[in-house]
């Protein structure tokens, strides 16, 4: 591809280490490439794509990561803070692909590059610090064993920066638990996936990225004016204020009336004592309210506790929803300062508090069910509602000791090796456990879990709930797309399909972009006409909105070739089965379960509308039609 650049937005570079050879080399691809691929998972799905062989060991040497922030990332493009990583999962054996916000994504299209592609393995521990344009591999052998914010210290001390941005993975990381995140200023996560198993395979403890340039914009006068309506917008719009006041928390009293809070491993959709984890208690240890890089928004939660008993560091942010609800009330435990421990300690060592809740749930239900016993666990009594044994267990997952040490592999691996019907209490899709969100009264969402490449995920597309009225924000900004009647959060229907399927292409612009869900329609207040403003005065570009959907379409279309590949079949897209069961709410008051007839077929639809086979494998035209050609040549499809 021609490699001159015409366009903003982007540096033109790709940064290519060989951490085996301990080489570096830069890439220009040039405008074409990033008008077909973008950012985030275009670029890093391509580069998993044009490796011969998807089938490598995730753990492995050959096993490509990538880490690309979005297209927009680093301008001041309002709530575009994002960037992706991507690598074969360790957790799914599928596409790897998480998305985080933050500082680090910006500060590495500053320093030069909009991506960094990583092969090899390195021979003992080592960091790579990118100032400027330059890269350099350095050793962390001072720092390997150490927790997230002593290394964070550390390196910013080395490299004489106090500004420095680093991604890095924890002691879960370097022990391989398959679930480990990789977190930027502490408390920013890529957090699913196990993507830090991956780089700690490689022996890379973190990148650490400084520039002191500004990304090139074509028209920063018009990228101001959106950024200060946006910021007036979001004190008034109902989704956004609530986000700001709140936080992600909020959902906890929502979810709860709703009969739908995951209790008990999912066994209940009630917890009595919700109040105590929710957003109304958490604001009694708030200190600030987070955010990340150009965003009016400030969503997170920075919460600390100083008593007696209990410290939890302000440096490792506060717990969002997810964390409150998987140590909370799927544990059955209602202890907020133990629970905001609990996630301080994930953040300290790098392990994914979903997936680490999730599995700890899981144990527990085991227990409970006389499938596991005290003999098992090292003496621990593994009943919902225990304190005693969350903080041990995950430190234990962390450094791969003791009964921890079955669950750092993740649910379904730990059941495949405890047996006894064991399997029957799994929440899990293609590996990774379910986040707090429950298909049975968020039927798309269902549809989300099964057919999201990376396996259960919960912003593979768009709510239910934001489009499920005639009045809702998110129905009336979302008609450029084509839908135009409300879609009933419990239907099981045609345009349910094509909802999540229109929702699915706008979800991948998105992260294409670097833009953050939050910030953005359906679920925030800044509309689509305004997206394709940024990117036109970002870039430059004559284009339309058109050009970018079917973006977002060709990534959705590259990450179910990148699974077949992998081996991943229609057998992987499915449900637990106890979400085809009904969920008592308190009281009387409970949810039939999925019909399980209807949901399948609703699948094989959505496949058939992706263009993709009865086998769930995309069709020779539609790559074609895509740009993909160069997909369906090596007789894989």
């Amino acid at each position: 591809m021609e490699s001159k650049l015409i366009a903003k937005g982007f540096t033109g570079k790709i940064l290519h280490v060989d951490i085996t050879k301990g080489t570096t080399m830069v890439e220009e691809p040039g405008e074409a490439f990033y008008r077909m691929y973008m950012g985030g998972p275009g670029i890093g799905i391509y580069y998993l794509l044009h490796e011969k062989v998807q089938r490598v060991d995730p753990l492995g040497p050959d096993n490509v990561l990538v880490f690309a922030p979005g297209l927009l990332t680093g301008t001041q493009s309002p709530c575009v803070p994002r960037f992706t990583v991507c690598a074969r999962s360790p957790l799914t054996g599928a596409l790897g692909k998480s998305e985080a916000g933050g500082y680090w994504g910006p500060q590495l299209k500053r320093a030069g590059f909009d991506a960094v592609v990583v092969r090899g393995q390195a021979s003992y521990p080592v960091y790579l610090w990118i100032k400027n344009g330059i890269a350099e591999i350095r050793s962390a052998e001072r720092i390997w064993t150490e927790e997230t914010g002593v290394a964070q210290d550390r390196i910013r001390a080395e490299v004489k920066e106090s500004r420095a941005q680093i991604a890095q993975i924890g002691p879960g990381g370097e022990n391989l638990v398959r679930f480990a995140c990789i977190t930027n200023d502490l408390s920013h996560f890529n957090g699913r996936n196990g993507l830090g198993a991956v780089m700690g395979s490689k022996k890379l403890r973190a990148i650490a990225t400084y520039g002191s340039t500004q990304v090139p914009v074509v028209d920063g006068l018009k990228i101001k004016e959106i950024f200060r309506w946006s910021s007036d917008q979001f004190k008034t719009n109902p989704l956004t204020q609530t986000l700001h006041n709140l936080g992600t928390p909020a959902g906890i009293a929502t979810n709860n009336a709703l009969g739908v809070l995951p209790t008990n491993n999912w066994q209940r959709g009630f917890f009595p004592q919700a109040s105590e984890i929710g957003a109304d208690k958490l604001a009694g240890y708030l200190i600030s309210k987070g955010g990340c890089f150009a965003c009016p928004l400030r969503c997170k939660r920075v919460v600390s506790v100083n008593e007696p008993d209990f410290q939890v560091d302000s440096r490792y942010g506060g717990p969002e929803y997810e964390t409150l609800v998987m140590f909370g009330s799927n544990c059955g435990i209602f202890n907020l300062r133990l629970i905001c421990k609990a996630n301080e300690l994930c953040n300290r060592l790098g392990i994914d508090t979903i997936s680490a809740g999730m599995t700890i749930s899981f144990a527990m239900q085991c227990f409970e069910n006389g499938i596991l016993t005290i003999k098992d666990t090292d003496g621990m009594e593994l009943r919902f509602g225990n304190e005693k044994v969350l903080l041990p267990l995950i430190e234990q997952i962390a450094y791969r000791r003791g009964f921890g040490a079955l669950l750092s592999d993740g649910s379904r691996i730990a059941a495949e090796k405890i047996g006894n019907g064991s399997e029957a209490f799994l929440m899990e899709v293609k590996g990774q456990e379910v986040p707090g969100h429950d298909p049975r009264v968020k039927t798309g969402m269902g549809i989300q879990y099964v057919v999201a490449p990376n396996g259960a995920d919960h912003w593979f597309s768009q709510h239910d709930p934001f489009f499920a009225s005639a009045d809702s924000p998110g129905l009336r900004e979302i008609a450029p797309l084509g839908i135009f009647s409300p879609i009933k959060d419990v239907d099981l229907d045609t345009d349910k399909a094509r909802f999540v399927l229109y929702g699915a292409f706008l979800t991948f612009l998105y992260d294409l972009l670097g833009a953050c869900v939050f910030g953005f329609v359906g679920r925030g207040a800044i509309p689509l006409s305004l997206v394709l403003d940024l990117v036109v005065a970002v870039t430059g570009w004559n284009t339309s909105f058109w050009e970018l959907m079917k973006a977002g379409e060709r990534v959705h279309t590259m990450a179910r070739v990148y699974n077949n590949r992998c081996g991943m079949e229609t057998k992987d897209d499915k449900l637990p089965d106890r979400y085809f069961s009904s969920i008592q709410g308190e009281s009387d008051y409970g949810h039939e379960g999925l019909n399980r007839e209807a949901f399948t077929t609703l699948v094989r639809k959505y496949y058939a509308m992706a263009g993709w086979d009865i086998d769930g494998k995309p069709l020779k035209g539609k790559l074609y039609e895509l740009g993909l050609g160069w997909l369906s040549d090596d007789g894989d499809i």
